[in-house]
């Protein structure tokens, strides 16, 4: 018999987050062999190594730098990783400093400076161990002027409020920054970097993940003009930042470094861990609660709330006890003024497809432990979600149209809340039928 359907769709939750412990991951990729570093394709005896620096930025990168720090120990010479508010733990050699998400702010703008300072230390002696995750662009804003920070706030709103992708947002803070599209890595030359990267995108595109600072950068000013353009946002957008994309569209600014790039002929860019890892131990979890797994992608993608239709729809068509798992990141188009993310807006535009008696569990939520600016990961509905909003006084649909999810969700005990998990590795949808 299956587990309860709530009860089982959390336990798969949470065997999802163990999967993205980043310690494990860390270790499977780098290694020390006696006085040799590997890492990726690189073999790198650290007995002419003269300086050993860890640097990062991301939701994950407190958690990496630990991880470093005891696979490398003493060797490491001082680092420094700027991570999300909330998610700081302490280490013993790297300096781990807080800043804003998803907008960027002072802080993150500090700590930028200082991250390209110490890249621009080093010399061809040196090793530097770059530890990044997701949320690690917002959180290190650099802007090119004559683009102020002020500027780069605005139009990380626009574009997070118009729905955009994390490909398209990226494309344009690259081209508005002296640290992404590889430019860390070209700081930081010619010294030896390995850069260990925790995906929190879709495929795995090394220039998409925090932007890619140590990425060659496949996209360009022009690119990033036309991001504007397509999500709507070009007049809106602040002046400095049109004009300093249509000046390097023109070809009057130099190009983020391209594949080719001298910048990059000593840098090893490894993957540590994607969302595979997180629908895999959910699909295990899963058959382990009773529910036959069916796993339909892992790379959700567009406006959550038609996402959460299909997957509605899809799950209906499963002979149960099933459980439809999905992997990814979706958006939301924000037309309202209340507060949530685009997981607990997946879950109440699930809660309202499901009939009257149903029986169905939908439970979404980010494997990072924040959804949207709440303090929330998600939300956990079924087919009385919309009955008991209402005898507390919400109204479903009402606070779906106002994108006021997080209100709704939390005023009847639907959120999902588990504070910072130290990883970030997508969403995970889930939807049990029994």
């Amino acid at each position: 018999m299956p587990a309860d359907a709530r009860r089982a769709a959390e336990a798969i939750w949470r065997a999802a987050l163990a999967a993205g412990d980043v310690e494990p991951l860390v270790r499977r990729h780098l290694r020390i062999d006696g006085t040799r570093l590997l890492a990726g394709r690189l073999d790198l005896d650290l007995g002419r190594v003269r300086r050993v620096l860890v640097l990062g930025a991301g939701k994950a990168g407190a958690s990496m730098a630990r991880a470093v720090e005891g696979i490398v120990g003493a060797r490491v010479s001082e680092g420094f990783v700027v991570v999300k508010d909330g998610y700081r733990l302490p280490a013993a050699r790297v300096e781990i400093a807080e800043a804003g998400h998803p907008v960027p702010d002072a802080r993150g703008l500090a700590a930028s400076s200082r991250l390209l300072a110490l890249a621009e230390s080093v010399t061809a002696d040196d090793l530097v161990i770059f530890v990044v995750s997701g949320g690690g662009s917002a959180l290190t804003p650099a802007p090119a002027p004559p683009v102020t920070l002020e500027d780069k706030q605005a139009v990380t709103r626009l574009l997070l409020a118009a729905g955009a992708a994390i490909d398209e947002l990226n494309a344009v803070r690259k081209h508005l920054s002296r640290f992404k599209g590889g430019l860390l890595a070209r700081a930081a030359w010619p010294a030896t970097v390995v850069t260990l990267a925790l995906s929190d995108v879709i495929g795995d595109p090394l220039d998409v993940i925090a932007s890619g600072p140590t990425a060659p950068d496949p996209t360009t000013y022009a690119d990033a003009l036309a991001v504007l353009e397509r999500r709507g946002v070009l007049a809106a957008a602040p002046r400095a930042v049109v004009e300093r994309l249509r000046a390097g569209a023109a070809g009057s600014l130099p190009e983020t470094p391209k594949p080719g790039d001298r910048a990059f002929e000593r840098v090893t860019n490894v993957i540590v861990g994607n969302n595979a890892l997180v629908v895999e131990a959910a699909a295990a979890e899963a058959e382990r609660q009773g529910y036959r797994a069916h796993v339909f992608t892992r790379s959700l993608q567009g406006e959550a709330r038609e996402a959460a239709r299909d997957l509605v729809a899809r799950a209906r068509a499963l002979p149960g006890p099933a459980c439809l798992i999905a992997a990814g990141e979706t958006t939301v188009t924000v037309r309202g003024r209340g507060r949530g993310g685009r997981c607990q807006e997946f879950a109440l535009a699930a809660a309202l497809e499901l009939r009257e008696g149903e029986p169905t569990v939908v439970l979404a939520a980010g494997t990072d432990g924040t959804d949207g600016p709440t303090d929330a990961a998600g939300g956990i509905v079924d087919a009385g979600t919309v009955g008991r909003g209402r005898a507390v006084g919400r109204d479903a649909a009402r606070d779906l149209a106002d994108n006021d999810t997080g209100a709704f969700l939390g005023a009847i005990g639907d959120a999902v809340v588990t504070g910072p998990t130290n990883t970030n590795l997508l969403d995970l949808h889930l939807i049990l039928r029994t």
